[in-house]
């Protein structure tokens, strides 16, 4: 998997747990537990992206506004 790849698996993680209400609604610390650690893993993957990534993708990243991240990445990735 390139960086992209684990990227843009990474944000659709951290984006489908905020979303599981079902989730939430059952079990209200496990799903504060699972978005923590897709929220640890999505920041591990950012802080290894190079320097020079397009300063769009950078933006939307650094405001945490996933889902315009994964269409950046969907629009701009060979394989997302």
């Amino acid at each position: 998997m390139t960086l992209f790849q684990n990227l843009h698996a990474a944000l659709r993680q951290r984006v489908d747990i905020v979303a599981d209400h079902a989730l939430r609604e059952r079990d209200p610390a496990a799903h504060l537990d699972a978005i923590k650690a897709a929220a640890s893993h999505l920041d591990a993957i950012v802080a290894d992206l190079p320097p020079d990534i397009d300063p769009n993708l950078q933006h939307y990243l650094e405001r945490q506004s996933y889902l315009k991240a994964i269409a950046w990445l969907e629009e701009n990735s060979p394989n997302p």
